[in-house]
């Protein structure tokens, strides 16, 4: 891709790291992060996923208190059961929407935007979707298990997210009894989240379906118990190891097996820098480090300092995520999910107001942004599958460039563009380009931006769909 303006390889460097360490972000963040220099700012970065994160949790969590305390007991008569189901039907998809406003705010605001990165990678990954969970308190506390381990051991992580009351749902591992195991959580565990096809037999799902037995949560309150009636305690085989395996016992086989290394490796490669295989060239001695201790952050660090991350494959090697694009955006012009002026500018509302009532006679309005991320298939919450997202050219269809056209055009008006306006028209898009952290324009879409520069809305409706700027 042609450049059209020179751009300091440094700052470059800085902005493409933002972006995908993070959401992106002002001009002044990266100039400050250009000045304390590359190595500085991914410890930074880094350092982010166990430091507080004042803005993020200044965003009010709605209330996710559980349909059946707010509710009461499921009636007896027929017909008032139906309307209680209906009620709580509702009352779910209320907290649903206010989550989802809720996390987009704090993806906006979080003054940790790797940590927020990490827990959004996490959340596709280890994808658990409220369409069949239902209960936003559980998403929430998924959530923050993400935001909370993200950053650690992947054996630790994933022991976790194997006893998560929303994964447990959505997969059926409560359901899993001796004599009847079920294999959707073992399956799962191996294809998608820490091995992938070909590591793995039948035999070895089959086998570790039988460990998790037994796994249950409590109906007070949702945590993890061990049903010991209902646990299947004969010796078991599963990746050549023979014992009396439970559940525990099979994620730290997997986790701690070569195959896995390569596994979670190629997968935080492909989603931070650009795709791989776990074949790849650049997987193995990544790998090798990584086998040693499972620790995500060093791996993080050695991704984010390899010379493979911030080249030219790199720089064009991702298409914005329709969640990043949208938090991007918001974060690049200060507004919240509402698109509504965050910090100073937002008065005593700002976005810690942003959420409203999650419960009430009125359901809970969904922002500009998450009406656009539902147009464009990727709610906050909601993964379609267990897979998760797709990634890059999916998002890459005449559908959604129309969506996310037609989206930006709506944004003009409600953004203040007076830094922009101020500018001579011939200006405007090297300015523009700045305020998005983009390297520069090609020479074709600055000959489109410099035709519309006199009409600062249209200006940034194309700015922000063009590939210079959809290219992550």
């Amino acid at each position: 891709m042609v450049v059209a303006e020179a751009t300091d390889p440094n700052r470059a460097n800085i902005a493409h790291l933002l972006r995908r360490a993070g959401f992106g972000a002002h001009p002044d963040e990266v100039d400050q992060a250009t000045r304390a220099g590359y190595r500085a700012t991914v410890e930074s970065l880094l350092a982010g996923l166990r430091a507080p994160d004042p803005a993020g949790d200044a965003v009010r969590l709605p209330d996710l208190t559980a349909a059946r305390v707010t509710l009461g007991p499921l009636p007896t008569d027929p017909a008032a059961r139906q309307a209680y189901q209906r009620q709580r039907r509702a009352l779910e998809n209320r907290q649903y929407v206010a989550l989802q406003r809720w996390w987009l705010d704090r993806m906006i605001v979080t003054s940790t935007p790797l940590r927020e990165k990490l827990t959004l990678l996490w959340h596709g990954h280890f994808a658990t979707a409220f369409q069949k969970v239902r209960v936003a308190g559980l998403m929430y506390r998924q959530n923050q298990l993400f935001r909370t381990l993200g950053g650690a051991s992947f054996e630790a992580l994933t022991q976790a997210v194997a006893k998560d009351a929303a994964m447990m749902l959505w997969l059926d591992t409560e359901s899993n009894v001796a004599g009847h195991p079920n294999e959707n959580f073992a399956r799962e565990l191996m294809e998608l989240f820490t091995l992938g096809i070909g590591n793995y037999s039948e035999a070895d799902v089959q086998e570790a379906a039988r460990a998790f037995t037994g796994w249950t949560l409590s109906l007070g309150n949702g945590e993890f118990v061990l049903n010991a009636r209902r646990h299947d305690s004969g010796v078991k085989t599963v990746l050549g190891q023979t014992g009396n395996l439970d559940g525990t016992d099979v994620v730290t086989l997997i986790t701690r097996s070569p195959a896995s290394s390569r596994f979670v490796v190629a997968k935080l490669w492909s989603h931070l820098a650009y795709p791989v295989s776990t074949t790849d060239p650049i997987v193995g001695p990544l790998a090798a480090a990584y086998a040693q201790d499972l620790n995500i952050t060093s791996l993080l660090r050695a991704i984010l300092l390899h010379p493979g991350f911030t080249s030219p494959t790199a720089r064009q090697g991702l298409v914005k995520q329709p969640i990043e694009w949208v938090v991007g955006l918001a974060r690049a012009f200060g507004v919240d999910a509402d698109v509504k002026p965050t910090g100073a500018a937002a008065g005593a509302a700002g976005a810690a107001g942003s959420a409203g009532p999650a419960t009430g006679a009125a359901a809970t309005p969904r922002t500009a942004l998450s009406s656009v991320l539902t147009l464009l298939a990727q709610e906050p919450f909601n993964p379609p599958s267990v897979g998760g997202w797709p990634q890059n050219s999916y998002w890459l269809n005449t559908a959604t460039s129309l969506i996310r056209l037609q989206f930006a055009a709506s944004l003009g008006p409600r953004l203040d563009l007076s830094w922009l306006t101020a500018l001579p028209a011939n200006q405007r898009p090297a300015e523009l380009a700045h305020r998005l952290s983009v390297d520069g324009w090609g020479q074709t879409t600055l000959a489109a931006l410099n035709h519309v520069a006199s009409q600062p809305t249209a200006l940034v409706a194309l700015a922000l769909c063009a590939p210079e700027y959809i290219l992550n």
